[in-house]
């Protein structure tokens, strides 16, 4: 007697389900790591500004534009930057997340959109530790 091999419909259907069950978990996660990435790269964009502002404040009596010290975050599609507040002696850079990374957070706490000023203070704090 000859016994046919294969596969059931059933065990078929039992491997889809599996496969299924650890997509469903496995996606939400991979997209939470890919936006804290993007995080990352937008704190170091916005170091970049921090570094050229000071560059920029040592030849001259103020703080500059974003224009003034070279727009570091141009070309970023996740995050848009301005540099507001500036004198002679304070500024304020912000990064604002746009597209599906506006949906960033850490727990609780929404990370759009992310500032410092001259001091280094920044906010929301708990999205600035890595």
């Amino acid at each position: 007697m000859h016994r046919k091999r294969g596969f059931t419909l059933i065990e078929l259907m039992i491997a889809v389900a599996i496969v299924g069950i650890l997509a469903a978990i496995a996606l939400p996660s991979y997209q939470r790591e890919v936006r804290k990435s993007r995080r990352a790269e937008a704190q170091r964009v916005i170091g970049e500004i921090r570094m050229a502002q000071e560059r920029w404040r040592a030849d001259r009596p103020t703080y500059g534009t974003l224009a003034d010290v070279g727009n570091p975050g141009t070309g970023n599609p996740h995050y848009a930057f301005t540099v507001t507040n500036n004198t002679a002696t304070t500024y304020t850079i912000t990064g604002t997340a746009a597209g599906a990374q506006a949906s960033d957070a850490e727990g609780a706490t929404s990370c759009t959109p992310m500032t410092i000023n001259q001091a280094g203070a920044k906010t929301p704090a708990a999205c600035w530790q890595q």
